[in-house]
């Protein structure tokens, strides 16, 4: 075998071939993969592939075969196949073509190409192609099942453009508002840990919580309050009330369709005060087309992380305070409008 001695990428097929064969007949007589490596002057990971190709497939399996574009052999996918399994993976979830789960790995898309063209790839092969059609492994966005794609049409094609409209022509103001819960057992932030351990978090069995309403505009106002009492009809009623005392003109506050914002008690306040305030309603079960939605993350992703709030008092006023930050930050709460399911409500 000295002449086989050196980079097996030079040998002849021949040679390879010659290679592999006796590797695995030592591997078969019982001899350690690691021996088997250094005596054919190879990586103990191209001995582990060519014992896995010999269990599945036999002696020929490990035999030179003429290269080409047979099923089942790892082979370069046509331009027109890599175009049909990227805009699948862009269009669908593995479930709905036939596979397990809600999110695309590599080993999923490697599955559905298999499915497609009868071709195997290695995870690694297809993170190639992924790379090559740019694509990134991304944290999905959360869609609720029940929404209605044709009412979230209309709220983005009729719906808003009217209420921009009106408020603009009676001079008024456009807020979008939202109430969030912070629970003292939350755990925000993330932390190095040893790969393939969860790193725990101890944290205290004493569980308090406070509640936050907030609206925001584009002009970067915000208005806050933070209770501790469960948000109801009343609680919303005291808001809208705070609110307006901060305006000399109409408000058209956009809410989504909690029961308490449809409230006998909430309608009849609004009957009050319909020249100071009028309330619009989102498309049911689209919190991400809410501006005010990422001020509920903000806030939880800006609680400290590293001393806990001990009681109610200290967690309300650790909320207050990063509504008070973000009051002085009008270039942040702008922000708020330009990620791209919100944009629109900056495009005319």
């Amino acid at each position: 075998m000295s002449d086989l001695v050196g980079d097996a990428r030079t040998w002849s097929p021949d040679a390879q071939e010659a290679v592999r064969l006796l590797a695995v007949s030592a591997l078969v007589e019982g001899r350690d993969r690691v021996e088997v490596a250094a005596l054919f002057k190879v990586s103990a990971r191209a001995v582990d592939n060519w014992w896995a190709k010999w269990q599945a497939g036999g002696r020929d399996a490990l035999l030179s075969g003429t290269r080409g574009r047979r099923a089942g052999e790892h082979q370069v996918l046509s331009e027109a196949e890599q175009a049909a399994v990227r805009q699948a993976v862009l269009d669908h979830t593995p479930c709905y073509l036939g596979l397990s789960g809600q999110l695309w790995t590599r080993g999923q898309i490697g599955e559905l190409i298999f499915k497609l063209y009868r071709v195997r790839f290695t995870e690694p092969g297809v993170g190639k192609y992924l790379t090559r059609w740019g694509l990134t492994f991304q944290r999905p966005d959360e869609r609720a099942v029940e929404q209605d794609p044709e009412a979230v049409r209309l709220w983005h094609e009729e719906t808003w453009p009217a209420i921009r409209a009106r408020a603009k022509a009676e001079n008024g103001e456009v807020l979008f508002a939202d109430q969030v819960g912070i629970r003292s057992d939350q755990v925000t932030g993330r932390t190095w840990g040893a790969q393939g351990r969860t790193p725990v978090v101890r944290r205290t069995g004493n569980r308090f919580s406070v509640n936050a309403m907030s609206a925001i505009s584009t002009r970067g106002r915000m208005h806050f309050m933070v209770f501790t009492e469960s948000f109801d009809a009343k609680v919303m009623c005291h808001f809208l009330a705070r609110l307006v005392g901060h305006f000399d003109h109409k408000v058209h506050l956009i809410v989504d369709r909690h029961s308490a914002h449809h409230s006998k008690t909430v309608r009849a306040w609004l009957a009050d005060h319909q020249d100071e305030i009028e309330l619009h309603f989102l498309p049911s079960y689209s919190p991400e087309r809410n501006p005010d939605e990422l001020v509920n993350t903000d806030l939880k992703r800006s609680l400290p992380h590293t001393q806990r709030a001990r009681n109610r008092a200290e967690l309300a006023t650790e909320t207050r305070r990063f509504f008070h930050r973000r009051q002085r930050q009008p270039h942040i709460v702008t922000g708020y409008f330009k990620t791209p399911h919100v944009r629109y409500v900056l495009d005319e």
